[in-house]
């Protein structure tokens, strides 16, 4: 699945931040939101269990308001595809 590649990349040396997943261009907004609050969960869980995650719950939180504005405004509704630059 892409959600599973993509974790796997980030948990090496290109990590991607929460806000760089909001602005990815090639997953939609509900991809997006699905994946973000899978790193909120994963990110409470690290951190109930005393864990660093790397970032908080509060940077994963606004991505996700950062993909509601943009759908709001009628942006990220579609992902981009190679050619449509």
């Amino acid at each position: 699945m892409v959600f599973d590649s993509l974790k796997d990349q980030m948990a090496g040396r290109d990590n991607l931040t929460p806000m760089q997943i909001a602005q990815h261009s090639l997953f939609t907004a509900r991809e997006k939101l699905d994946l973000l609050q899978q790193l909120k969960a994963d990110a409470t869980g690290a951190l109930e269990e005393g864990e660093d995650f790397g970032f908080g719950a509060e940077e994963i939180d606004e991505a996700i308001a950062y993909v509601h504005e943009g759908v709001q405004s009628g942006v990220g509704t579609q992902t981009v595809l190679k050619g449509d630059f």
